[in-house]
């Protein structure tokens, strides 16, 4: 059973190396109290309807719940040993690239931003803010992503994403989309 806890533990060393010092995590984006988070609303096949990504980029499994209208969402990414990143990121120890954990959050992102649009846009992410990694991520975890819109309009989107593995937060960013003319 997945769980994600409200609370992480969050230290780093000093510059010195030789101090302790805690930092204080941001709190999750939103409360996931009355989430189920082993339910499934739209697998992968699904999200082809709203997401152009596709073969091994489209790397969001599931999205496992939302709000009416699509301001937060979670997603599901299940890290599987058989990534295409595994063998050369590390070869002895395998973590997930930070730059693919922002493209999951994107992912979702893209999904929250296409649904309200009767013919889905090509939304591309167009700046990273304030990414934090705070937490590896390796093959066997389950990567729950939570997405918050700040900003929505027709042709632009900002939103907050984050990604928690065994309770704690992995990842987080803000990240603009934009929609992108389709040549196809």
């Amino acid at each position: 059973m997945s769980s994600v806890s409200a609370t992480t533990d969050v230290s780093s060393e000093t510059a010195s190396g030789s101090e302790r010092t805690g930092f204080a995590a941001k709190p999750l984006l939103f409360d996931l109290g009355g989430i189920d988070l082993n339910a499934r609303l739209l697998s992968k096949p699904d999200l082809e309807r709203w997401n152009p990504h596709r073969g091994a980029m489209a790397l969001l499994d599931h999205v496992v719940w939302r709000t009416p209208d699509f301001t937060r969402g979670v997603g599901l990414k299940l890290v599987k040993d058989d990534e295409f990143w595994v063998p050369g990121h590390f070869p002895d120890k395998a973590l997930m690239p930070g730059v693919l954990m922002i493209e999951t959050g994107a992912q979702l992102a893209s999904y929250l931003y296409n649904s309200r649009f009767t013919k889905p846009k090509l939304p591309v992410f167009i700046r990273i803010e304030e990414a934090s990694f705070r937490s590896p991520v390796v093959p066997g975890d389950e990567l729950f992503i939570l997405c918050r819109d700040l900003k929505f309009a027709a042709k632009r989107f900002i939103s907050d994403i984050q990604g928690i593995v065994n309770g704690k937060i992995a990842f987080e960013a803000r990240i603009t989309g934009m929609a992108a003319i389709r040549t196809s």
